[in-house]
């Protein structure tokens, strides 16, 4: 039987947008996490050098073991316990297996414009609060059918607003010290918001992640998005504080917030077993000397080198993948929207191994 030529037209985005079982996305970053500490855990070299690390004998303590497999279960235990196994983790460049960004900046408003556009940008090349001329996936799932309105960002940084264009995008985004607004705030957000106004601020333009993701998780529970951003800012401030301790700490503060998060998509109806979260960072750090940790650029060798990890009911579970590879930071909003059983235009291609069928 002949189709008429407007199905057959219509079939191949027919046929995507049916077939996976993601129902909802949540796009994760830790802003500025190395992929040496994700992969190898606390490194003992930086915890001994006393201009460093602080409370060197509790560090130690805590993060040192005698293999990078032990160290990097003790720092990050979720990740690697649950995560890992259960889905798929790409840059561990001692494997040869390679993360990077395609934008030539490597730091953080650039970052976030390829990880959420899908494509690097030359003329954003600056950290100021300018509004996004580009479009991102966000913005692109808000306006299909099904998704509208059902979108939210959340994110440490106070130029989030700008980075995701709330003004034109129409998505709303609790960034830096916004506080939760609304007719229907529950009491855990009236109190975040009275806790926030009372914390210290240990960086003008950056909130404790704390704040940030528990506003998500308020979100998540009383709206139930189907898409949401999150992102985790304390790493990247404390290790341009120069304090590998605090670094630390975050990164695994950080991981326990996740399994928070896990648990709760795992008990509620409409995330369990039908949400996938991609989780990833938006430049790397220097490494030698060691003092270049603190910083990352252009000017930093090794600022380009990231990492990804994926979890979610179309994703085989690869774990750690240690076959030579390369991937980038621009495939990534392509990945989120094909999770979602769409096809982002003009972006990087989805990454091989993410969304069943697509290994290679």
């Amino acid at each position: 039987m002949r189709l008429p030529l407007i199905c057959l037209l219509l079939l191949p985005f027919t046929l995507v947008a049916q077939s996976t079982a993601t129902e909802n996305v949540i796009l994760i970053t830790m802003d500025g996490l190395r992929w040496q500490e994700l992969f190898g855990g606390a490194v003992d070299s930086m915890i001994a050098n006393e201009d460093l690390t602080h409370d060197r004998d509790r560090m130690a303590e805590s993060y040192l073991a005698e293999t990078p497999e032990a160290r990097r279960r003790r720092l990050m235990p979720f990740f690697w316990d649950t995560l890992a196994p259960q889905g798929v983790v790409f840059g561990n460049r001692w494997h040869g297996n390679q993360v990077n960004c395609r934008n030539p900046y490597w730091f953080s408003y650039p970052g976030y414009n390829e990880i959420l556009t899908g494509r690097a940008d030359p003329d954003i090349d600056s950290n100021d609060k300018e509004w996004n001329p580009n479009v991102t996936v966000l913005e692109w799932l808000n306006q299909q059918e099904g998704l509208a309105g059902r979108v939210a960002a959340f994110g440490s940084w106070d130029v989030f607003d700008y980075i995701v264009n709330e003004r034109r995008s129409g998505i709303p985004v609790n960034s830096g010290y916004d506080r939760a607004t609304g007719d229907d705030l529950t009491e855990r957000e009236r109190f975040l918001n009275q806790l926030q106004e009372q914390a210290p601020r240990l960086w003008g333009s950056v909130r404790p992640d704390m704040f940030t993701h528990n506003y998500l998780m308020e979100t998540l529970r009383k709206d139930h998005p189907r898409v949401a951003f999150i992102s985790y800012g304390e790493t990247d401030d404390f290790a341009h504080d120069g304090s590998y301790n605090r670094y630390l700490d975050a990164a695994h503060a950080t991981d326990a917030m996740w399994r928070d998060l896990w648990t709760f998509l795992q008990s509620d109806p409409q995330y369990a077993g039908k949400t996938t979260l991609v989780i990833t960072t938006d430049h790397g750090r220097g490494e030698s000397p060691m003092e270049e940790w603190k910083g990352h650029g252009t000017g930093t060798p090794g600022s380009d080198a990231i990492w990804l990890a994926v979890i979610g009911p179309d994703t085989p579970a690869r774990g750690e993948v240690t076959d030579d590879q390369q991937l980038h930071q621009d495939q990534i909003a392509r990945t989120v929207a094909r999770l979602l059983g769409y096809d982002y235009p003009e972006s990087g291609a989805v990454v091989p191994g993410v969304v069943e069928g697509t290994r290679r």
